[in-house]
């Protein structure tokens, strides 16, 4: 494996990077131990201060920072800024709630005493993909810091210069050296990596191949992690949509970051009352979309990451139309230098394809026709990832009714799917473990300690033993010696 960030407007090296012999990981990751022994001991108000810092310097170098992006993955200028900006407020959202997150939960039980405490495990690893080199990073990196944890971030191999950006911007906020490392390692000291004694967690952003293989790393090391995998989800429109702005959001949805994104609208559900006429305004919008330098503010889609994703991309599509999907835009690979391919739509595709079942890493709509409401969500669920979903009704309760009946870890209503610090992101099925962001994220990677203190006064038992009577009607457990039996 090489670290080396090339161009995907024209495939030509920027800058390459030697990769790290075990010897320098192995130094690495005992410099994160040595130094999350202290930083695990500061206050919570310090590591607010550096990740408002963090957050200030994000904003001041946002142009910096965005064309970096654009050179590394290809995407356009202004969704780049938009992922610098969204960094910062990420920052600003752990600087103000995670102490609050993190607070000693007070519990009743017979103990004078008891709480929940949330402490850092010490160091986690980070093995992130290439398609938000800042945003993905800082997504874990924000909540994992502020718990008190170190850092040993594995980049995408051609995404080694925003790794090291984000390391030395750490540094000049005033993260203490080594509790947040870019590590450019090979495949195989990864797994050296999870096996350390040093890492006691994983975080993996990436396909479901990568994750599968870390995963069953860390299982057999008995390491926690989660794992942010693919996603292929559905966007349902019904009968009573307003394809003013289903449309609309749909096209914005299914091309963002030129179509590389987890949570795009990947597959296109429609029932047949507005079928062909949501399917026609939709083609008219995409028809319209300007390929080209992701630098022109013209362009509406950059080149994909790299040539291997385009071609991987093409095969999946020439493979459905053999199989009999339908190609209503696009579908055509393009001549000349780049990873550049058209926005596209494939229609009619049915489980005999390829695309029904596999997830589009590109800009490519897959449109599936269902008989009725009860078949959009049979199609949605018949799928190995399960994300996210949207759905589409002016009926507001119906939908949410659908949204329940949904496989997926967010669905949105009228709203295109999106991750919010505010809210937890994450997915089942294929699509992964465990959750990011909101507080649920940052507790992923603590101890969830008991600490239980016995009160001095003898009659302590006397005063809190739960009555059983109204322990039944209540659902709590009332048995003193049921409590302290088993696990």
């Amino acid at each position: 494996m090489k670290y080396a960030s090339i161009d995907p407007v024209n495939d030509q090296l920027v800058q390459a990077y030697p990769t790290w012999d075990k010897n320098r990981l192995q130094s690495a990751l005992e410099r994160a131990r040595d130094v999350q022994i202290e930083w695990r001991r500061s206050e919570f108000e310090a590591r607010a201060v550096l990740l408002t810092r963090t957050a200030d310097r994000l904003r001041d170098r946002r142009d910096q920072y965005a064309a970096l992006i654009t050179r590394e993955t290809g995407k356009v200028l202004r969704e780049s800024l938009a992922e610098v900006d969204k960094c910062a407020l990420v920052c600003d959202y752990y600087a103000v709630h995670g102490q609050f997150f993190l607070d000693d939960e007070i519990i009743n039980t017979d103990a004078g005493k008891s709480y929940v405490a949330y402490q850092p495990v010490g160091t986690v690893l980070g093995v992130m993909a290439l398609d938000f080199p800042f945003w993905h990073v800082f997504r874990f990196a924000a909540p994992v810091l502020m718990a008190g944890n170190a850092i040993c971030l594995k980049p995408a191999p051609r995404a080694p210069e925003c790794a090291l950006a984000i390391e030395a911007l750490l540094g000049e906020a005033g993260f203490p050296p080594g509790v947040f490392t870019s590590v450019l390692i090979d495949n195989e000291s990864v797994a050296d990596a999870v096996a350390s004694p040093w890492v006691h967690g994983v975080s993996v952003t990436g396909s479901e191949a990568t994750g599968r293989r870390i995963a069953a790393i860390a299982g057999q090391n008995l390491k926690k992690c989660v794992l942010q995998l693919g996603g292929s989800d559905a966007f349902i429109v019904l009968r009573d949509a307003n394809l003013n702005e289903c449309v609309k959001h749909a096209v914005a949805s299914r091309f963002l970051n030129c179509g590389q994104s987890a949570i795009a609208a990947k597959r296109l559900i429609l029932v047949p009352e507005i079928a062909d006429e949501f399917l026609d305004r939709f083609k008219g919008e995409v028809a319209t979309m300007k390929v080209g330098d992701p630098l022109d503010p013209e362009s509406d889609l950059g080149p994909m990451s790299s040539l291997e994703a385009r071609d991987e991309l093409h095969r999946q599509v020439t493979d459905s139309l053999a199989a009999g999907a339908i190609a209503e835009l696009g579908c055509q690979l393009p001549a000349g230098l780049g990873a550049f391919y058209p926005a596209s739509i494939l229609d009619d595709v049915t489980p005999r394809t390829r695309a029904y079942h596999e997830e589009l890493y590109g800009p490519v709509a897959v449109v599936i026709r269902a008989k009725n409401d009860a078949d959009a969500i049979r199609i949605a669920n018949d799928s190995r990832f399960a994300l996210g979903a949207s759905i589409w009704s002016e009926d507001f309760n119906h939908a949410e009714t659908i949204a329940r009946e949904l496989v997926a870890g967010t669905c949105f209503v009228n709203g295109i799917v999106k991750s919010d610090p505010r809210l937890p992101y994450g997915g089942t099925k294929a699509s992964g473990l465990g959750r990011e962001l909101s507080y649920h994220g940052i507790r992923e990677f603590t101890n969830v300690k008991t600490v239980w203190v016995r009160d001095r006064d003898p009659n302590v038992e006397r005063r809190t033993v739960i009555d059983r009577r109204r322990a039944n009607r209540r659902g709590d457990m009332g048995d003193q010696q049921a409590l302290q039996a088993g696990d």
